[in-house]
């Protein structure tokens, strides 16, 4: 097969994909408790966006941003009217959503400095491996960007002594997701908004894999009642179709005027049609209040059934963003549970990771709870 060896893959081969159920090229079928890396929030194949992305398929596919697309308007108004942001640029991932996050950043303050967090991930890019706060992600590429400074999640002094004159930004996940799904404090996000505001410095919040419902609100920073300058967003908003948008405050929408950040794909009719199809369903009061039922049930069957398990050390969870934390290497139990018929992800070493889409049932929490505690046991 003519393709770079850059992942690890499982040995799942799919040949088609609705709701939470995926079925192999065998006939095997699986519950999906990955939802493709957290992307797939209302499940595969969504009636909804579906037909949204088939009726822009009909029109036209593409034209470029030297021309209007009135889709992206409407996108954008459906994140500024539901978020403390006022202004929405489009790009193709989460990767390129942070490299722009971080431009914008830059441009503001006229500084260079940026920190974010050790086990943070932002990212492949130049830019974002830099910022991403993993050894493992920046090996073997030679001398990163030099001006981004590590401090250590959910310690305050660590951020302390890292400020100074030169600092443009804090940059953080409210969740560390690859990093273990590690959910920030309250008291620690508090205290790094007040000293963005104390020292003018611009607060960004990655919401690429917390957005969108994850955490059973519209973003997880409304958890913390904060106001970021800039928020990130990717994964879920195409539930499948490749989509990311940096998002900021109005005060900063003159920094990025004509000529100073551009993509040929982002805002692309096709994906902007998944988009709006998305949070026109997640965004809804009663859809969301599922969501946290829904996470109210899983997190009881998960401390009911796991947590007094020898094998597992901690159950970390936000919304249905769910970290079990074991004592052995997750590699292995994430092998069998595929074996059994039930799709998880890992998080680190020894981080079962599970990010459902957002309309899976009690039932099929049940299925997945049973057999976590059969390859567990």
């Amino acid at each position: 097969m003519a393709l770079f060896p850059t992942y690890n893959r499982l040995a799942l081969t799919v040949k088609e994909a609705k709701g939470t159920t995926i079925i192999d090229d065998e006939g095997k079928e699986y519950l999906d408790f990955g939802s493709g890396i957290g992307v797939c929030n209302l499940g595969h194949q969504h009636p909804a966006v579906k037909k949204a992305v088939e009726s822009q398929l009909n029109k036209y596919w593409h034209t470029s941003n030297l021309y209007h697309i009135p889709l992206q308007g409407k996108v954008a108004k459906l994140i500024t009217e539901n978020s403390v942001m006022d202004y929405v640029f489009f790009s193709n991932s989460g990767a390129e959503a942070n490299e722009a996050a971080i431009k914008l950043a830059r441009r503001v303050t006229g500084k260079d400095k940026i920190i974010t967090f050790n086990q943070s991930f932002h990212g492949r890019s130049f830019a974002t491996m830099a910022a991403t706060g993993q050894e493992k992600i920046r090996d073997g590429f030679g001398t990163m960007l030099p001006t981004f400074a590590y401090a250590v999640f959910n310690d305050i002094n660590s951020v302390k002594q890292l400020v100074d004159d030169d600092t443009a930004a804090i940059m953080l996940e409210l969740v560390q997701g690859e990093g273990g799904v590690y959910p920030g404090e309250q008291s620690f996000i508090n205290e790094i908004e007040k000293i963005c505001k104390e020292n003018d410095i611009l607060l960004i919040v990655d919401e690429i894999q917390t957005g969108i419902g994850r955490t059973g609100k519209k973003f997880a920073y409304e958890h913390y009642d904060i106001s970021p300058d800039i928020m990130t967003l990717a994964k879920g908003l195409g539930n499948g179709i490749p989509v990311g948008a940096m998002t900021a405050q109005e005060k900063y929408r003159d920094y990025f005027g004509p000529g100073t950040h551009g993509s040929t794909f982002g805002g692309n009719p096709i994906a902007m049609a998944a988009a709006k199809a998305v949070l026109t369903e997640i965004f809804n009061d009663s859809f969301l209040l599922k969501v946290q039922e829904t996470a109210q049930y899983f997190s009881e069957q998960l401390n009911k059934q796991l947590s007094n398990l020898e094998q597992v050390k901690e159950i970390r969870q936000l919304g249905l963003m769910i970290g079990i934390e074991c004592h052995a290497p997750a590699v292995g139990y994430i092998t069998k549970l595929m074996e059994k018929g039930l799709v998880v992800l890992s998080a680190g070493d020894n981080v079962i990771r599970l990010l459902p889409p957002l309309t899976i049932t009690k039932q099929e929490i049940d299925q997945a709870v049973h057999l976590l505690q059969e390859v567990l046991n």
